[in-house]
């Protein structure tokens, strides 16, 4: 960790560049710096003198590809800031295991407990993040995104990329809290290339002469750098320059092999075997190239000024810099192809003797020892899959599948990773494959392991089955999971904790059609497991049993069923469990009039996950939330929701995003944007029915019809929805027209009395009187509110504002009295945040912004005295 968090030496050939250190002095009046330029500008050189001659503590870190891991990259910046700030991360260290998640809106405890460290800190400190180009994980740049829009006043962060950042950035430039350092400030000015061929590579040059070197390069620090080195050597300066000019396009590599083809032939011979390394000592080139003085070697080329940098302060570990690097190892495939592939092995052994497993496994690869590659995983599964997962999951797509096959808990990741990537055709049949050998072996392994590597193939066939929507068989195979592996299976933990972006997988609804089979199925399954608190699928049973009867409106039931799993005490063992059991909940205490607590559940939500997936789970809470506001009329949040997100209807969708679209159709369509909900729910519904999602497509098709309705096409209207009964009939819905409120019974009504008017009309494929009972639950559900909805009944306006329940009136009467916020909580027995919460909504009922407002509108309409 050492040589990552070390500010390399300054070079004794660099320039002063008092110009540039004046601008990243600048850094220190704002929250970000950017340095961002190609290779060879000398972003790293600039960034250390000015580290070393700042005057304030600089916390450096010098990344790589294998840091893109959000465990890894936020423990090496904690680390960092360490060894400026002796005692610092005590509180960030233990959450970084749990991976980011929130207490409030976009926060993430890690990161946030990090800002709360920072702000202790009473000395200025600078944060140097360098080759932040190889950080590409989207997790790192949300929180570094949110690190960066909270950071107290007297910490800035510089960071060094070849790249633009991938975070939002225009809101800082414009509030002056960012500066930006590009490729025109990095490149030496004309006075700057002079003195370094004056000063440092002791070339004096005529005017002409400089001013053509300097028109090839274009102020190129490592061009120039290298004509320095190869002029060094020429024998006629004003020829080499010449044949420069002949080789502008590729002017990098030209100077690169005309500085490496002078070299001795040991030297050339120990930098071409080397350059499969990303970071070497003195041992591991041993180890490499088989010579006995690595050392001597690394010191001769720092001195040469061959392109190598120094990661410590005592010269044990360098690195090539990128541009030779890159160059040694095109020139080493080339020269030397059968060679390559043995000096990664040689790599590997090294680091694995030395405890560098990572690297090791990426050079086993590199040298296509699977057997190795494997083995390195095996040993390392649990703490890779915890903190490498990207990495991980790379490296076995890329082994032979007879490798794999000889590692059973390897196999069954892999296995497990086809799923997910959703190759399950390929992914059955491998597993049927694998159930068979495995079976086969029983009496020839350890009983112990043989019974645990049943329990996970039995998971694996479950999983190929349900792929299948064939429950019996699913419930089959979890019989021999349960006999097994009677807590669950190692792969059913796998990921509890992540958003795997596949809504299969966490509401069972959305995939299975059968809604009478999935009773069966969920409530066999609950009784089974529901005793068991800590089993990974208890809570996501129970979720989706309790949408099932929520559908069918079966409320009480509902409430009754997901209210098992939503006590504090039994608190869901999981973020993917957690997301279904809340919004379940919501959904169901809406249903029943309580839409305050209905708000609540999902706000709960927001500040209980603990994820490294936070912000994808996010959406998914608040596109929820989008839906909800809608119901309840709060058409301000859902339009709050729709500009904050910046979502169009002609965005390419995907079917791990439909969730998100089909809660846009919906808001544009409560907005009065009717021909962009339109155009979205059209492709949302070819969608639905090409992935044969059943329920999605239903509430699709629903949407439509009210859509028409509302615009006034009631024949459109009603054909669409005689579509939606005749899908929806054979699994009994309900609830998905209920929801829709009084428009819909407005749109059964016409429905209902055409059919008695024109009975002459083909008969449906479902009873008549389907529609006549849907009719007479969404009468009875507006008989049963607490407060009437008053709806507008013309077509050709929005609906009305919903008027206040009888607790906003209440809390409104209180105000008017002239109670606080924390007297109204004491009078009324709830929380002081839910009476702000029921504040909001009455703001946004009334369009108003301020209590007197609230009170004055309350009263014209004789809500109160």
């Amino acid at each position: 960790m050492k040589t990552k968090l070390y500010i390399p030496h300054k070079r004794h050939d660099s320039v002063p560049r008092p110009r540039l250190m004046r601008k990243l002095d600048e850094g220190l009046k704002a929250k970000l710096t950017l340095i961002s330029a190609s290779a060879g500008y000398g972003k790293t050189t600039v960034l250390t003198e000015w580290a070393r001659q700042s005057g304030i503590p600089v916390a450096w870190l010098s990344l790589d590809k294998q840091d893109d891991e959000w465990v890894s990259f936020w423990t090496y910046v904690t680390s960092s800031i360490q060894e400026q700030a002796p005692g610092f991360g005590q509180t960030v260290l233990p959450l970084l295991e749990k991976g980011p998640s929130a207490s409030f809106v976009s926060s993430e405890p890690a990161v946030a407990a990090m800002l709360n460290e920072l702000n202790q800190l009473r000395d200025e400190l600078a944060i140097v993040l360098d080759d932040y180009h190889c950080i590409e994980l989207s997790a790192i740049q949300r929180s570094l995104s949110y690190l960066v829009d909270h950071l107290p006043p007297h910490i800035h962060l510089y960071i060094a990329s070849r790249a633009d950042l991938p975070i939002p950035t225009a809101r800082l430039t414009a509030k002056g809290e960012m500066r930006q350092i590009m490729v025109r400030d990095l490149r030496f000015q004309p006075d700057e290339g002079q003195a370094f061929f004056r000063e440092t590579a002791g070339l004096s040059l005529s005017r002409e002469q400089f001013a053509q070197l300097y028109e090839q390069t274009e102020g190129w620090i490592s061009g120039l750098h290298l004509a320095a080195i190869s002029l060094r050597r020429s024998d006629n300066i004003a020829e080499s320059i010449r044949q420069f000019s002949s080789h502008q396009t590729r002017i990098s590599d030209y100077l690169l092999e005309e500085v490496y083809l002078h070299l001795p032939e040991a030297t050339r011979a120990f930098m071409l075997q080397t350059s499969v390394l990303t970071r070497m000592n003195h041992s591991l080139c041993e180890a490499v190239t088989g010579q006995l003085n690595g050392q001597e070697q690394l010191e001769r080329l720092e001195q040469w000024n061959l392109f190598i940098t120094p990661l410590d302060d005592r010269r044990r570990w360098y690195r090539y810099h990128h541009l030779m690097s890159d160059f040694l190892r095109r020139m080493y495939v080339r020269t030397h192809p059968g060679q390559w592939a043995q000096k990664h092995v040689h790599a590997a052994r090294w680091l694995e003797s030395h405890g560098f497993v990572e690297e090791a496994a990426e050079h086993y690869l590199e040298g296509r020892q699977y057997e190795d590659v494997v083995r390195v995983i095996e040993n390392n599964l649990q703490a890779f899959m915890q903190k490498k997962f990207a990495a991980l999951s790379r490296w076995i797509l890329q082994l032979p599948e007879s490798y794999i096959s000889r590692r059973p808990m390897v196999e069954m990741f892999y296995l497990l990773l086809l799923i997910g990537i959703r190759q399950w055709d390929k992914a059955s049949v491998k597993i049927e494959q694998a159930k068979i050998r495995y079976e086969a072996l029983q009496g020839t392994m350890d009983e112990k392991e043989w019974k645990n590597v049943m329990g996970n193939i039995y998971y694996l066939c479950a999983t190929s089955w349900y792929f299948r929507k064939d429950l019996p068989k699913v419930s089959d195979y979890f019989e021999r999971v349960d006999q097994y592996a009677p807590e669950g299976s190692f792969l059913q933990m796998i990921g509890d904790n992540r958003y795997n972006g596949y809504d299969e997988f966490e509401d069972h609804l959305t995939f299975i059609n059968d809604y009478h089979g999935a009773a069966a199925f969920l409530s066999k399954w609950i009784t089974r497991w529901g005793g068991k608190k800590t089993h990974p699928f208890a809570g996501r049973l129970q979720a989706s049993y309790s949408k099932l009867l929520y559908e069918w409106n079966r409320l009480e039931e509902a409430e009754r069923c997901i209210g098992q799993v939503l006590r504090p005490e039994d608190a869901p063992p999981n973020t993917r469990s957690m997301m279904q059991i809340y919004i379940s909940a919501s959904r169901i205490q809406q249903a029943l009039g309580h839409p305050v607590r209905a708000a609540e559940l999902l706000e709960r939500l927001t500040i209980q996950i603990e994820s490294p997936d936070y912000e994808l789970f996010l959406r998914k809470i608040e596109a929820e939330q989008a839906c909800l506001a809608v119901r309840q009329g709060s058409l301000q949040a859902a339009m709050r929701w729709l500009e904050r997100y910046g979502m169009a209807s002609t965005d390419e969708i995907s079917l791990n995003g439909a969730a998100e679209y089909a809660a846009l159709a919906r808001v544009l369509a409560a907005c009065g944007r009717t021909d962009e909900a339109m155009l979205l729910s059209e492709r949302l519904q070819q969608l639905f029915w090409k992935e044969d999602r059943l329920r999605e497509r239903i509430k699709i098709v629903i949407l439509q019809s009210v859509m028409q309705y509302r615009s006034g096409q009631t024949r459109k209207a009603l054909d669409l929805l005689e579509t939606a009964l005749r899908l929806a009939w054979p699994q009994r819905f309900v609830r998905s027209f209920v929801d829709e409120g009084a428009v819909m019974a407005e749109i059964l009504s016409a429905y209902v009395k055409e059919r008695q008017d024109n009975r002459s009309k083909p008969e449906t494929s479902f009873p008549p009187d389907y529609a006549v009972s849907l009719l007479r639950v969404l009468h009875l559900s507006q008989q049963e509110m607490a407060v009437p909805i008053r709806v507008e009944v013309s077509r050709k306006k929005k609906p009305q504002i919903e008027r206040l329940t009888n607790r906003e009136v209440e809390i409104v009467r209180l105000m008017a009295e002239g109670m606080s916020n924390k007297q109204i909580a004491l009078d009324m027995d709830i929380t002081e945040g839910t009476v702000k919460s029921h504040a909001s909504h009455i703001y946004e009922k009334l369009d108003v912004r301020t209590r007197v407002q609230a009170i004055k509108k309350a009263r014209e309409h004789k809500w109160i005295d």
